[in-house]
C-alpha cells in the first residue's frame, strides 16, 4: 500500500520525489499492519505556488516528522506533526501524516480523526481519503469505508491503490460486481501485475455463484436453475443426479439448448449409446446447427465402431 507524505517547499527536505522503503516489520499490529510493513512511502511535493508553504519553523519540524516516519520512529514522528499544528500549521499534510502515524500504531480511530481532518481541509486531496477507507475496514466499518474509497477514486483515477482498497471494501460487502469493475480497472492500470489477475478470477468466480444462488432463490422451477443445479452435481461426480436435473430443466422448458446435449455427454460416459442417440437428436431438433452436438455425434459413431 502506497502511503503519501507531502513535503512542503522552502523547507530542508530536497525538492525532488523520492521513494524509500518503511522499517521492518513490528511497527504496526494485524493485516493491515503487514501490509503497511512491506509497502512503499512515497514522497509527494507541493508544487510552488500552491499556497501550502509553511513558516521555516514549521517547516523544519515538519521534515524531522517525516524523516522520523521513514525511520519507524513513530513517536517522534507525531511529536513533531503534533508541534506544527499547534503552532498553527493547519495543513491537510500534517494532518495525514499524523494519521499515517496512528494507522501504523494500530489506532485506527485516531487515523480516522487526523484523515477526515485532512480531507476537510482538501477536498481535492486522495491520499487521506485511501488511507481514512483503510482504517475504516481495518475497524470493520465497511459502508463508511466505501464512500470515502468510492470519493477517491474519483479524484485520482489513475491511483491504483485507491482502487484495491475499493475492492477489497466491496469483496467485505459482498458487492461482487464493485469488485470485478475495480479489478478490471486495476489490470489496464497494470497488466503485467499477477495479483490484479487473480484478483479479477475470483471476482467473477463469486459473482458467478452469487448469481447462481440468487436465480435458485428465486426461480427455483426454471430450467435454468435446473440446469445450473446439474451442472454442480457434474462437477461433484454425481451423474444420476445430473441427469435428474438436466431433464427437470428439459421438462420446464423443452427449447432451451444444450440441455440434451449435457444428458447426450453422461450417457456416452455411461457407454449408454442409444439414450446418447436419442438425446442427440432432441438436441438437434432444438438446435440444427449445434457444432458440439455435431462432434459429439461423430466421437459417438467412433466409439461404437470401436465396441463392435
Amino acid at each position: 500500500m502506497a502511503l503519501y507524505f507531502e513535503v512542503v517547499p522552502g523547507t530542508s527536505v530536497a525538492t525532488r520525489r523520492e521513494v524509500s522503503r518503511l522499517p521492518a516489520a513490528g511497527l504496526v499490529s494485524g493485516s493491515l499492519g503487514r501490509a503497511l510493513a512491506s509497502a512503499w512511502l512515497v514522497l509527494l511535493l507541493v508544487p510552488a505556488g500552491s499556497g501550502l508553504e509553511l513558516p521555516v519553523d514549521q517547516g523544519t519540524l515538519f521534515d524531522q516528522g517525516v524523516l522520523a516516519l521513514k525511520a519507524g520512529n513513530l513517536d517522534e514522528a507525531e511529536s513533531a506533526f503534533r508541534a506544527v499544528i499547534e503552532q498553527g500549521g493547519e495543513l491537510a499534510q500534517v494532518h495525514n501524516n499524523l494519521g499515517i502515524v496512528y494507522q501504523m500504531r494500530g489506532q485506527h480511530e485516531r487515523a480516522v480523526v487526523e484523515f477526515r481532518e485532512a480531507a476537510r481541509l482538501d477536498s481535492d486531496y486522495p491520499a487521506p481519503r485511501i488511507l481514512l477507507g483503510a482504517s475504516l475496514l481495518a475497524l470493520g466499518r465497511v459502508e463508511e469505508a466505501k464512500v470515502s474509497l468510492e470519493a477517491a477514486v474519483r479524484l485520482a483515477p489513475g491511483e491504483a491503490l485507491a482502487h484495491r482498497e475499493l475492492a477489497k471494501a466491496y469483496e467485505r460487502s459482498g458487492e461482487w460486481a464493485g469488485v470485478v469493475d475495480e479489478y478490471r480497472t486495476l489490470r489496464r492500470l497494470a497488466p503485467d501485475e499477477p495479483e490484479h489477475l487473480y484478483g479479477l478470477g475470483q471476482g467473477y468466480l463469486r459473482l458467478s455463484e452469487t448469481c447462481l444462488r440468487r436465480l435458485h432463490d428465486l426461480y427455483p422451477d426454471s430450467a435454468r436453475s435446473h440446469q445450473a443445479q446439474a451442472h454442480s452435481y457434474r462437477l461433484q461426480e454425481r451423474p444420476d443426479l445430473a441427469l435428474e436435473a438436466f431433464e427437470r430443466a428439459a421438462q420446464a422448458d423443452p427449447t432451451l439448448p444444450e440441455i440434451h446435449l449435457a444428458i447426450a455427454q453422461i450417457y456416452v460416459e455411461q457407454k449408454r449409446w442409444a439414450d446418447a442417440r436419442r438425446e442427440l437428436a432432441l438436441e438437434l431438433d432444438v438446435v440444427p446447427e449445434s457444432a458440439g452436438a455435431r462432434a459429439l455425434e461423430r466421437h459417438l459413431r467412433a466409439l461404437e465402431g470401436a465396441s463392435r
